[in-house]
């Protein structure tokens, strides 16, 4: 059974985003051999060109490096990876607050929020 995909964005952004949060949250750890293109088409039930975009995408942002015919690795600077991983958080937290904000909940009520213990 494929991946579930929505039509907001592309397939292979939505593929590139998964295998991003799997690559920063540990499934791939840094310095391993990544799954090929057609492991990851097969599993996700994509045709290999909208894998080999997503791929791409890693690719520039850093998380995956390219050895030639020997496959992909999942970059073995741990830094890259833990950057890469505040950031996200730090832009999920921000949209929270400003979601928040937009409702009208103030910046102290957050922190009281917090404070309390509340999850």
């Amino acid at each position: 059974m494929g991946w579930k995909f929505n039509s907001d964005t592309s397939v292979s952004k939505q593929i590139a985003t998964k295998l991003k949060l799997d690559i920063l949250f540990g499934k791939y750890p840094a310095g391993s051999q990544f799954p090929t293109v057609r492991q990851i088409a097969s599993i996700a039930s994509v045709n290999p060109n909208t894998v080999q975009k997503a791929l791409g995408y890693l690719e520039d942002d850093g998380l995956l490096i390219a050895r030639g015919t020997v496959g992909r690795f999942v970059t073995e600077d741990s830094i890259v990876i833990k950057d890469m991983l505040e950031a996200l958080q730090r832009e999920y937290m921000q949209n929270i607050l400003n979601d928040g904000l937009q409702l009208g909940i103030t910046k102290e009520q957050f922190i009281e929020f917090l404070k309390e213990g509340n999850t």
